[in-house]
């Protein structure tokens, strides 16, 4: 398969595969920051599954062009262009963090190539009506994605050097962390093979540029570029209840708007317990009825 795939607009996007070669195809996208090479399923799991995992940088992050002023909806050509480059017609579509609303994307507005999608401790859309968008949040979230919202380029200057350091030693985003997480979430960033996975995602995240990471959030907070209300095929919503930098409120808004939604609440949780629910999730998403025609 190919390192890097050309979009129809001329960036390259860097790709990577693991589990089954032949086996039913599932997107995942990473989180923020993150990269391609981010917490996924061991590669027997997927062999065993018969799945066929596809992860990408998004533009700005590791090995992939950015795409300044994009939009969460943007994601949905990437996504195609990866797709069509692998000779993948219909997949699925798993999101985590950063990257569930770009999974909610894809499922809104490709509905005759995505079979189904799973959103994991994700965010609504920051104009949600009835939502208040930063309760439950995280005193540091709110100031950043508040900063994002109302002031971009303040917020741009004060991450070019923070994700320069973090570049350098990224246990320090961790460490950055420490203080908001449940002791539940400490034990699961403690774990060896856990931890080794997300140092590495986040230095390969930022090893070119700090604009993904800034780009994410932008799209994050402003338009997304599509009603989840409109999200025709079957969704997974799984959050954690206790999740305090993206709020179970949001999951909840999502799941009384999505038609076909089903909402999963883990009750002791939070954020990165989504990491051990990811193997269950791919096993839902890989449940759908497999087309004939």
């Amino acid at each position: 398969m190919p390192d890097h795939v050309c979009t129809g607009d001329g960036r390259r996007l860097r790709v990577e595969e693991s589990g089954d070669p032949r086996g039913r195809p599932v997107f995942l996208l990473h989180g923020m920051p993150g990269s391609r090479v981010g917490p996924k399923p061991r590669s027997m799991f997927l062999h065993q599954r018969g799945a066929r995992l596809i992860s990408y940088d998004r533009p700005g992050y590791g090995g992939s062009d950015r795409l300044p002023g994009r939009r969460v909806a943007d994601v949905v050509q990437d996504v195609a262009d990866v797709a069509d480059a692998l000779d993948v017609d219909r997949f699925a579509v798993a999101g985590r963090s950063g990257g569930a609303p770009h999974a909610l994307a894809c499922a809104a507005l490709l509905p005759d190539r995505v079979t189904r999608a799973a959103a994991l401790v994700g965010w609504a859309p920051r104009d949600a009506e009835g939502l208040d968008w930063y309760a439950g949040m995280a005193p540091s979230n709110v100031t950043d994605l508040s900063t994002a919202a109302n002031d971009p380029e303040r917020f741009a200057a004060r991450l070019i050097p923070r994700s320069a350091a973090i570049r350098s030693d990224p246990a320090r985003l961790l460490e950055e962390l420490r203080e908001d997480l449940t002791a539940d979430d400490r034990l699961i960033v403690s774990d060896n093979t856990i931890r080794s996975m997300l140092l590495r995602n986040y230095r390969e995240a930022l090893r070119t540029s700090p604009y993904g990471w800034i780009d994410d959030a932008l799209a994050l907070t402003g338009a997304w570029g599509f009603d989840p209300a409109l999200i025709e095929v079957p969704v997974l919503l799984w959050h954690g209840q206790h999740d305090v930098f993206s709020p179970a409120s949001h999951a909840s808004w999502l799941a009384d708007r999505i038609p076909r939604a089903t909402a999963v609440l883990e009750p002791t949780s939070a954020h990165f317990a989504s990491l051990r629910a990811l193997p269950a999730v791919l096993d839902w998403l890989l449940s759908a009825p497999v087309e004939t025609g």
